[in-house]
């Protein structure tokens, strides 16, 4: 028999509920502010070119060594930087994934809404 209401368990499993829920969106928000904060490092070239972004996917520093400066090959040295960026980004974005995907566990949530 289903309880006043139709919510199988009464009202007090509903909010019970309902306070799991803003707990769980309360820690995501918490962890992605933190890992906002963190910085991941990829370099390109043997480490010829390493590139530093937040778990914002914001690029913070990019360091290129001075021997893979080739005013004749401009084009390696852009390819070199777009593939260490590009390998930043995607590194911050499995780490957030990551660890959002801990906190969801078994709620199938995606790690980008919150």
């Amino acid at each position: 028999m289903m309880a006043k209401g139709g919510f199988p368990g009464g009202m007090g499993n509903m909010n019970n509920m309902i306070k799991q829920a803003q707990k769980m969106q309360k820690d995501m928000m918490k962890i992605q502010e933190e890992l906002e904060q963190r910085e991941i490092e990829a370099s390109a070239g043997g480490g010829a070119v390493t590139v530093v972004v937040t778990g914002k996917k914001e690029l913070v520093s990019i360091n290129i060594k001075p021997e893979v400066v080739d005013p004749e090959d401009v084009d390696m040295l852009q390819d070199l930087i777009m593939a260490a960026v590009n390998e930043a980004i995607r590194k911050a974005e499995e780490m957030v994934s990551g660890e959002m995907g801990k906190l969801t566990g078994g709620f199938g949530l995606p790690g980008g809404l919150f």
